[in-house]
């Protein structure tokens, strides 16, 4: 017979035929005549009830029905008699296909902190919060496809070691092969990368954008969707080591359309989330509720997690400049009453309580900042008229701040020669990046959308750490 999921088992139509159910119990309770067991199978939220006649089956059996095992049930789909689910299973047999030892396994029916589900995240997935999370960043990883594809975009893979750093900030992974206790040394005493693999100093990727530029100067329209890596030591709940970044670069757009485009996407996939795994959003949504009861009044979400979503998806991004961000800012009671922690002028890069202040407190939506300080951004975003500002753009979004981060690219030469110079990037390592300005340049633009911080957002989770399945974090690298 053929395992039906509990998912389709739950829509009622197999009601009145024998099934084949598999999955782990999540709980079990009962009398000496009869044992009702939730199974879940991880393929929905809710569980499925199975109820057993304790005459048709061992004692021995039953007792290893225990909360984590992992079970094979055959029986009727019936109407339930009683509250709480629409359809049960009546039992006529029950294999115990793995045990779960109630004295030593970790998961039982109590609420268990986060923190703690972090030190044994193989098994958190078995939760109903992080089965309903990574249901959702599963929904959202097929909708990023799903999107770039019906748009006519060619999804490139773009390389996880690289010996370009696109960011400039220097902290990356080394990747190498040579003997740490034996490093070959040059004349002047540096590390002799010549003899390493790749013959030259590499590193793990923190962007797939510069490569990315490259394939859009032939297919027009390309994205990139893969792990980056950041070797920054940050403990908070916004920073991971390894995350997954989304990044399309356009070739004959400039900053509006890239803006537009941001925009389009990021209503897309949150509205294919709410479409497709409402359930486990609405679950998510009470445990926020919930979580909040604890928090002072003004800390308080003022929409619930779906009216949230929904007035993302159904409302237009608010549009400023970094200068008009910077006055808001100054302007403001927050800043007059000396409530923010960093300082706030023209020419400093916008941290997180600023640009909260902005989406939560001010314009109540997400917005996009455009037109930096060229001082504060990477040396290939295109250089504005006046001089002073470069054509960037971030979306920053309610409870987490920055979420996209893009610009128009600099197509042309002397100037991203210059803005290199400036920043002490030699042309020789990045000669493949100018040829594309040598040869058939145009304007062209992109962005980037970190995949955790957008599944943070659409979860309402409030730790990046319990977004992504294994963390990767400082003095961490368990799993």
């Amino acid at each position: 017979m053929q395992r039906t999921k509990v998912k389709d088992l739950l829509q009622g139509a197999e009601v009145g035929k024998e099934v084949l159910l598999k999955g782990w119990v999540r709980t079990k309770r009962g009398n000496k005549f009869v044992n009702f067991i939730a199974v879940n199978d991880g393929s929905t939220i809710n569980n499925l009830q199975v109820v057993a006649d304790a005459e048709k089956f061992s004692e021995e059996t039953l007792k290893d029905v225990t909360t984590g095992a992992a079970i094979a049930v055959v029986g009727e789909l019936v109407a339930s008699q009683g509250k709480g689910q629409a359809y049960e299973v009546q039992a006529t047999s029950i294999e115990v296909l793995g045990k779960a030892d109630p004295e030593t396994y970790p998961l039982q029916k109590k609420a268990h902190s986060l923190e703690f589900l972090r030190e044994i995240a193989h098994l958190r997935f078995r939760t109903n919060t992080f089965g309903a999370v990574f249901r959702v960043r599963n929904a959202l990883a097929f909708a990023v496809h799903k999107f770039f594809n019906e748009k006519g975009f060619v999804y490139m893979h773009t390389p996880i070691v690289t010996a370009s750093d696109a960011e400039g900030a220097g902290e990356m992974f080394r990747v190498t092969t040579l003997d740490l206790d034996n490093l070959p040394r040059t004349e002047e005493g540096k590390i002799n990368f010549e003899e390493d693999f790749f013959g030259k100093a590499t590193n793990l990727t923190v962007s797939g954008q510069l490569e990315g530029e490259l394939a859009a100067m032939a297919f027009s329209d390309i994205y990139t969707f893969g792990p980056t890596f950041r070797a920054e030591n940050s403990n908070t709940t916004r920073h991971l080591a390894e995350f997954w970044m989304i990044e399309p670069e356009m070739a004959f757009y400039d900053l509006q359309m890239n803006a537009d485009l941001a925009e389009e996407f990021i209503k897309y996939i949150i509205r294919h989330a709410l479409e497709n795994n409402r359930e486990d959003i609405e679950f998510l949504g009470q445990r926020l509720a919930e979580e909040d009861k604890s928090k002072p009044q003004n800390e308080r979400q003022e929409m619930t997690l779906i009216e949230k979503l929904e007035f993302v998806v159904n409302n237009n991004f608010e549009r400023i400049t970094y200068t008009e961000a910077i006055d808001i800012l100054l302007n403001s009671n927050h800043y007059k009453k000396k409530k923010f922690q960093y300082e706030v002028k023209w020419g400093v890069d916008l941290q997180s309580e600023h640009e909260r202040y902005l989406v939560e407190k001010h314009f109540k939506k997400p917005v996009i900042v455009t037109d930096y300080p060229k001082d504060i951004k990477a040396f290939y975003m295109r250089l504005n008229d006046d001089g002073k500002t470069v054509a960037a753009m971030d979306i920053l979004a309610p409870g987490i701040g920055e979420i996209v981060g893009g610009s128009q690219r600099e197509e042309r030469l002397d100037v991203l020669v210059e803005r290199m110079k400036g920043v002490g990037i030699h042309e020789e390592d990045l000669w493949w990046y100018l040829d594309t300005r040598r040869f058939g340049g145009c304007q062209h633009a992109g962005f980037g959308l970190g995949f955790e911080r957008m599944v943070q957002f659409v979860t309402g989770m409030g730790n990046i750490r319990d977004v992504i399945p294994f963390p990767r974090t400082p003095q961490n690298a368990e799993f």
